[in-house]
Order: C-alpha cells, then sequence, then structure tokens
C-alpha cells in the first residue's frame, strides 16, 4: 500500500554571516538558500538556511529598531539574533518566527528569497507572500525579499493600522501579521505600520481595497460602503491624511495576498501579472518615500 505524503513544514531557521556558520549548519542538516542577504553593499555574506520537520512556523516578521521588538518579544516569537545588514551600515534586521496554532495560523511549507526585483511580481501567482521589509533597508544594493508559501491557500480576512507601538503585542497574539515598514518612511512623522489577518475561508476575505489621498475620495468610498481603516497612515508628517478602506462583499474575488511596493519601477511588472497597484502615495504631500499598497486576487 502506498504511502500518504505530506508535504514537509518549515520548522526551523538559522542565518549564517561567515563560512564558519555554514558549515555549521550544513552539519546540522539545515538547507541552504543560496542567495546573499547582503547583496550590493560591502558587508558579509549573509545566507538563510531552513529545516523541514513536523512543528511548523506559522509566522514570520522583521525588525529594524528596538520598539518594533518589544511586542514580539512578549508575544512569545522567536528572534534569530544575526543582523541581516552585518557589515554593509544599514539598519540592524532581525528575523523572528512563531509557531502559532491558532485560527489564523497556516503552516509554512516554501522559504525563498529573490535579490533581483523582476522575480518579485510573478510569485504571487504561485501562491508566495512577500516578506514587507527589504533585507537589505537603508543599506544599498539589491531589493532583497524573502517570500513564503502556506500549506493551502490563505486569503486576508482582517486589516488594521497602528501608529504607536502600544497595541503590538495584542496584535500578534491576535494572529495579525505585521507588515514590517513604516508607511511614513522617510518621513520623521510616527511610525506607522499596516496589519492584517490570514484565513483559510474564502468566504471571510477581504475583496477589495482602496486609499484615500484626499477629501473628495474619502467621501467617495464612505458613499460606496466601503469600510475605513481609523488610523492616519500619514501621521505626524504634515502630509495629507491617507486612509485605507476595504470591502468584504461585492465581489467573487478574495484577496490572497497584499505588499508595500516601494520600488516604483517595478509598478508595470507587478501590473502585468496581476498584482493591482493602488497609485496613490502613502506619503502624500511629504519628503518620504513613494510607497504603494498592493493586493493580489
Amino acid at each position: 500500500m502506498a504511502k500518504h505524503i505530506t508535504k514537509a513544514y518549515i520548522t526551523d531557521l538559522q542565518v549564517s554571516l561567515n563560512p564558519a556558520e555554514e558549515q555549521f549548519y550544513q552539519s546540522e542538516s539545515f538547507n541552504k538558500i543560496n542567495v546573499d542577504l547582503n547583496k550590493g553593499p560591502r558587508g558579509n555574506a549573509i545566507y538563510l538556511w531552513y529545516k523541514h520537520g513536523s512543528e511548523p512556523i506559522t509566522k514570520v516578521q522583521v525588525s529594524f529598531n528596538e520598539n518594533m521588538a518589544k511586542g514580539l518579544i512578549e508575544a512569545g516569537y522567536t528572534q534569530i539574533y544575526k543582523d541581516l545588514n552585518a557589515g554593509a551600515g544599514g539598519n540592524n534586521l532581525y528575523l523572528w518566527y512563531s509557531k502559532g496554532t491558532g485560527e489564523f495560523d497556516t503552516p509554512i511549507v516554501e522559504i525563498t528569497v529573490t535579490a533581483d526585483p523582476h522575480n518579485e511580481a510573478p510569485k504571487f501567482g504561485v501562491g508566495y507572500e512577500r516578506v514587507s521589509c527589504d533585507l537589505n533597508r537603508v543599506a544599498g544594493g539589491n531589493w532583497i525579499h524573502l517570500w513564503l508559501k502556506r500549506e493551502k491557500q490563505t486569503y486576508i480576512c482582517d486589516i488594521t493600522a497602528t501608529d504607536s507601538y502600544g497595541l503590538d503585542t495584542d496584535y500578534f497574539r491576535d494572529g495579525y501579521i505585521r507588515m514590517d515598514e513604516d508607511t511614513n518612511r522617510g518621513a520623521d512623522g510616527a511610525y506607522v505600520f499596516i496589519w492584517y489577518r490570514r484565513t483559510t475561508d474564502p468566504e471571510k476575505a477581504l475583496k477589495d481595497l482602496q486609499v484615500s489621498i484626499n477629501d473628495s475620495q474619502h467621501q467617495s468610498y464612505q458613499q460606496q460602503q466601503y469600510h475605513p481603516v481609523s488610523v492616519n497612515l500619514n501621521e505626524g508628517t504634515g502630509g495629507k491624511p491617507v486612509y485605507m478602506w476595504y470591502k468584504k462583499e461585492g465581489s467573487n474575488q478574495p484577496i490572497k495576498s497584499i505588499a508595500l511596493l516601494l520600488n516604483t519601477d517595478l509598478v508595470k511588472d507587478y501590473e502585468k501579472h496581476g498584482v493591482t497597484v493602488i497609485e496613490r502615495n502613502l506619503n502624500e504631500c511629504n519628503n518620504g518615500c513613494t510607497e504603494y499598497l498592493c493586493f493580489y486576487q
């Protein structure tokens, strides 16, 4: 009788900063993702390693300041104590993971890394989700992104935002994933982050997302019965108020993935591969980075 074969879960992650650590993780039966997480800037050759097993990782996060780390610690996430920008002069970046078992936790079965931006857009169509933070953040060099694939298809079912760190622990414990890039990046305002949860039930999924950057758009989405996310994504910058809006009705196309796009050269490439790019700058009327919210259905 043929055995029933299930896809192996990702159960452990590690990071190597030098050849000696590479040799060690290889001896410990880790698998190496052969993409330098420091590609481009001068710094250590840094690699991500993973293991398969039976107790799955379900969430992966990145921190680039101490305040981002606090909620992760209190929510019981495991930190990998290796700076992903070691030797490159950018932000001190750390990976974290959780092995949650709640309603909003679906096992991760594949993990990969892109260092060529033009390899990003096709991944949405084959079931990957992107970890928001560029792993070369502030270091220059290539855009480096981590990508995850889950055991089952999941959908975005809830979305919110924060303009301070006080609720981080609660959101992590409630199954939310933080998009680890500040929507005010470079604008000197509050640290504002978008949060979302994933479900395996398409009936509970969001069907549309929008962004308003002026009063007339704000009123239009109210009239169309979109639901607002009450946090101003431009909080504290002096720029125009920017809000997210969502709908769970009116479409048979559930949203499978969302992303923040800072590399605006990729807008056409994303759209070519079926990703909806909302070309309304989350840093409208300030000096911060241009950022677009994207989603894939």
